[in-house]
C-alpha cells in the first residue's frame, strides 16, 4: 500500500499520486488537451475513469465533457496513457515516463501513421499549419545556406527553389483526423486513421436548434451546421473519439461506433478485453481471428521455408 496518495484538482490539470518509500506513481490529465471523450473511460480496466456533463449555460455553448479519476480504483497501469488520442494522460514512475504495460508487451502502442513528403509542399504554403484543429504542425523554412528563412517573397527564384521546407507534427498529441492530408498539397502529407468507425445523427431524435455536440467537438469540420440549421456529419475527418456523444442530451440522438483500432502487434488478453470495450464483442472477433489467420500464414511460411532449405542442403 502507498505511504501516501495525494489528487489534486486544478484548472489546468488533474493529478494523481502514489506515494510509497522508493517509489512515486503519478497521472495527470492535461485538461488543455482532453477533449471529454470516451476512450480513455472504455480503456480503463478498473473503471477508474468516469465522464459528467457539465452545466449548461443559457445563451453560452456547451462544455466538454468532465473527466475524473477515483484514486481509490486507479493502480497507475498506464493504459489510459497509451490509449488516450489526443495524448492528454501522462504517467510516471518516479519522474520517468517508463510504461511496464509497453515493455511487458501486455498492452499494444497506439499507431499514428503520419507521412510527410515535403518534396511536394509549394513553397510558400502554410495551409496544413493554419488547417490543423488543434496547432500541432510547424512549418520552417531553411535555405541553401542552412539559415532560416523570414520572407519568401525576398529571396530570388533560384534562392526560391533551393529552399528546403521543414513540417514538424506533434504526433504524440495528434488524433488523426486527416484534415492537414486535405488540405495540404496531394501527396505531401497522407494520414491513416488510428481509430475507424461510424458516427450518425438521427435528424427525428435530436432537439431542435442544439449544437452541444458541434460545440465540444474538437475537430472543426467533422460536425457542421447545415442549411437546414441542423448538425451533420463529415466522416471525412471524425476522429469517433465519443466527445460529442458524451454532451447529446438525447441518448439515440446520436450514435458513435469504433470498429477497429491502429496499434502495434500484440497478443494479450488485456488488450483484447480492452479492444471489446473500445469497439465491440464482434469486431474484437474480427481482429482475433485476423491475428489467428496471420499466425497461422506465418507459420506455413516458415514451414515452406525450412524445408526449401533442407532441399538445397540436400542438393
Amino acid at each position: 500500500m502507498p505511504l501516501k496518495t495525494v489528487k489534486k484538482d486544478a484548472a489546468d490539470a488533474l493529478t494523481l499520486e502514489w506515494i510509497l518509500q522508493i517509489k512515486n506513481y503519478k497521472l495527470t490529465l492535461d485538461k488543455n488537451r482532453c477533449v471529454g471523450c470516451q476512450v480513455c473511460t472504455l480503456a480503463c480496466p478498473k473503471e477508474a475513469i468516469k465522464t459528467q456533463k457539465q452545466p449548461r449555460i443559457q445563451g453560452a455553448k456547451a462544455k466538454k465533457a468532465k473527466v475524473d479519476v477515483d484514486l481509490a480504483k486507479c493502480n497507475f497501469c498506464g493504459i489510459c496513457d497509451v490509449t488516450c488520442p489526443y495524448g492528454a494522460v501522462k504517467v510516471t514512475l518516479n519522474g520517468e515516463h517508463d510504461l511496464s504495460i509497453l515493455a511487458k508487451d501486455s498492452y499494444p502502442q497506439l499507431v499514428r501513421d503520419i507521412a510527410v513528403d515535403t518534396r511536394k509542399c509549394e513553397k510558400e504554403c502554410v495551409e496544413c499549419e493554419s488547417a490543423c484543429p488543434l496547432s500541432l504542425i510547424k512549418i520552417s523554412k531553411v535555405g541553401f545556406d542552412g539559415k532560416p528563412v523570414q520572407n519568401l517573397q525576398a529571396l530570388s527564384p533560384i534562392e526560391k527553389k533551393r529552399v528546403q521546407i521543414n513540417l514538424d507534427i506533434q504526433k504524440d498529441y495528434c488524433p488523426t483526423c486527416k484534415v492537414c492530408e486535405y488540405k495540404c498539397t496531394p501527396g505531401a502529407i497522407k494520414v491513416k486513421k488510428a481509430f475507424e468507425g461510424k458516427i450518425g445523427i438521427n435528424q427525428e431524435k435530436c432537439p431542435e436548434g442544439c449544437t452541444d455536440c458541434l460545440d465540444v467537438c474538437p475537430i472543426k469540420g467533422a460536425l457542421v451546421l447545415g442549411e437546414d440549421k441542423k448538425v451533420h456529419v463529415n466522416e471525412l475527418f471524425c476522429t469517433y473519439c465519443g466527445a460529442c456523444k458524451n454532451v447529446c442530451p438525447v441518448d439515440e440522438a446520436l450514435v458513435v461506433k469504433r470498429t477497429k483500432v491502429l496499434h502495434a502487434p500484440i497478443h494479450s488478453g488485456t488488450w483484447n478485453k480492452a479492444l471489446e470495450r473500445i469497439t465491440s464483442s464482434a469486431d474484437a472477433a474480427k481482429e482475433l481471428k485476423a491475428q489467428a489467420a496471420e499466425n497461422r500464414r506465418k507459420v506455413v511460411e516458415k514451414r515452406f521455408l525450412s524445408e526449401a532449405l533442407k532441399s538445397e542442403e540436400l542438393k
